[in-house]
């Protein structure tokens, strides 16, 4: 089943808890499908009116918050030997080309590492316990985390329900537009065939042509 036709079974509540809570466990270093499942809920609130998009926006930024600092945690406390286990566990999300990879962005960028990884599915993973292995300060992380939590859940629930809204009226529109265009191409089909049938009815022989009268001497 589709996601988002998943979601509009279940009741607001209980999509406000799933969102925050798959995307916290994706922060957490889980790979789940945190950003499909926001932005699926994030269409629905623009479709459904049970589901209020600023307390889904508050529950996503929570989540991503909570989920980044409990990783946070987890990483300082796991160290080296955690990203080995998860590269065991999950060798298509912690291989050690990635691991690679997301230790030369933080190497590079540092806090920034952090606030934009939230906008990149490998490093959304990866952000809260590769901070923590790294043993960047916790003051620096939290801002970064704070700020990019917010940003991207907050501003992706934002942008998907606004768009959600827009294409909902174009397509009311183009509904109506349809209708009317349908109408008039009826309208002018019906008038042409009625010209035509009238031009063949049966009864109307042409008119004669005058006779020539031959000239005398």
């Amino acid at each position: 089943m589709h996601v988002q036709e998943w979601l509009d079974t279940v009741p607001a509540a209980a999509v406000y808890a799933v969102v925050g809570l798959v995307i916290g466990l994706e922060s957490l270093g889980i790979p789940l499908p945190g950003e499909i499942i926001l932005v699926s809920a994030a269409l629905l609130s623009s479709q459904h009116a049970g589901i209020d998009p600023v307390i889904l926006g508050v529950c996503a930024s929570a989540g991503a918050v909570i989920g980044d600092s409990l990783g946070y945690a987890i990483g300082r406390k796991g160290g080296r030997p955690l990203l080995a286990w998860l590269g065991r566990k999950f060798p298509r999300h912690f291989g050690e080309g990635h691991i690679a990879t997301a230790e030369r962005s933080f190497q590079k960028w540092g806090m920034w590492a952090v606030f934009f990884g939230r906008f990149v599915a490998l490093l959304r993973i990866f952000a809260g316990p590769l901070a923590g292995v790294l043993r960047m300060p916790y003051w620096k992380f939290l801002i970064a985390n704070v700020l990019g939590g917010i940003v991207w859940a907050g501003g992706t629930t934002a942008v998907i329900y606004y768009v959600g809204i827009v294409a909902e009226s174009w397509l009311k529109r183009f509904s109506w537009l349809g209708l009317v265009a349908a109408v008039l191409i009826g309208l002018a089909s019906m008038l042409v065939l009625k010209r035509k049938a009238k031009a063949a009815a049966p009864g109307q022989a042409p008119a004669a042509e005058p006779e020539t009268v031959p000239a005398t001497d």
